[in-house]
């Protein structure tokens, strides 16, 4: 099933200049946990630093994290012409079959007017022929493509030794892979960072655990970040095990809060939930696009970035928080100067 174009979020601002985050915060001489958190709740919203969260948090609540880990997804490779090609990898169907973004040469965007049959050329020997556009088949165009690999070749494998992370304009310089991953990451899957939960710290966990908050894990390898304008999210890899399919369980009967830590771990847990909201174990593929048409049934609560104007992702925050506070945080953060971008702020939707 592809997933279909969602309406536009009621959620609009104007990001300002200069509210991107352009580097890790470590580089900008603020610790990992220590970025800003604009807490929305009905009431209003409020501001903290992120290690603050353990005291914003009550016992018996259950967070659920990403344990997927950031590739080096990004590639340079030539065109049968000799011209550079940069490649970015968002996924792969087996050895043989990698799902590809293939990029202008200045990064700024998806390269035009590519089509089935072009070749790119790999370091060592490795050759992509793009086949079909993902996920749609029949569609005129498309960032991504599936593209047939020449020799068979793991991914994972191969991104380990000639990959480099992905950065867009955004980005001042480059970073080790390590600033591009969450520090419970721990399965190598994905093509960008599940950023929201960057801030977290290992010392920041055993202080939620201390405080009685239970953590949980999921899987959803993500691939590169959707294009802005209402594109709806890609079909991705997903991994919810039995553990977490009942701690989510005998959370929501005692009546406490689910805390997602990013969209990615909301799309996973309401691809298993019942309508009524009971949660399987389960892994695959997904093609879910959450919406307030579509709203989540087990996830309360939302730990997040800030997204771009009119980006889908606002969708699913409006479909877990309502309309209105989702705008009334926006609103705060752009007149407080929160930064955006998975090395900017934080916020944190809470019932």
């Amino acid at each position: 099933m592809i997933a279909t174009r969602p309406a536009p979020p009621q959620t609009r601002f104007v990001l300002p200049d200069g509210l991107q985050a352009s580097m890790p915060p470590e580089h900008r001489g603020i610790a990992r946990d220590g970025v800003r958190l604009l807490v929305a709740r009905p009431g209003g919203v409020s501001h903290h630093r992120f290690h603050e969260l353990a005291a914003l948090l009550e016992p018996g609540d259950l967070l659920v994290v990403n344990t997927s880990a950031t590739l080096p997804a990004a590639v340079t490779g030539h065109r049968p012409d000799g011209s550079a090609a940069l490649v970015h990898v968002a996924g792969w169907l087996d050895t043989a079959a990698w799902i590809v973004e293939l990029r202008r040469a200045d990064n700024r965007g998806a390269e035009p007017g590519i089509g089935a049959g072009d070749v790119v050329h790999l370091p060592a020997r490795v050759t992509l022929t793009l086949r079909r556009p993902h996920p749609d088949e029949g569609a005129r165009s498309s960032r991504l493509w599936v593209a047939d690999v020449t020799p068979p070749t793991g991914a994972v494998t191969y991104l380990a030794g000639h990959g480099r992370p992905i950065t867009y304009s955004h980005h001042v310089g480059s970073w080790a892979l390590s600033d591009h991953q969450n520090v419970y990451a721990d399965e190598p899957g994905s093509a960008e960072m599940a950023s929201a939960g960057r801030p977290f710290t290992l010392q920041l966990l055993m202080r939620l655990m201390a405080a009685g908050v239970s953590i949980a894990p999921v899987t959803l390898h993500s691939g590169v970040s959707s294009a802005e304008f209402h594109e709806p999210p890609a079909p991705e890899r997903y991994a919810v095990p039995e553990s977490t399919a009942r701690l989510a369980g005998a959370t929501r009967a005692a009546g406490r809060r689910v805390v997602a830590v990013g969209t990615t771990v909301v799309r996973a847990l309401e691809t298993v939930a019942d309508a009524d909201g009971a949660v399987h174990q389960g892994r695959g593929w997904t093609d879910l696009v959450l919406s307030p048409q579509r709203p989540p049934r087990v996830a309360n609560g939302l730990i997040t970035g800030l997204h771009l104007p009119e980006s889908s992702h606002l969708l699913l925050l409006e479909a877990v928080a309502g309309p209105e506070l989702v705008r009334a945080a926006y609103e705060a953060a752009v007149e407080l100067r929160y930064l955006w971008h998975e090395f900017g702020d934080s916020m944190l939707f809470l019932p």
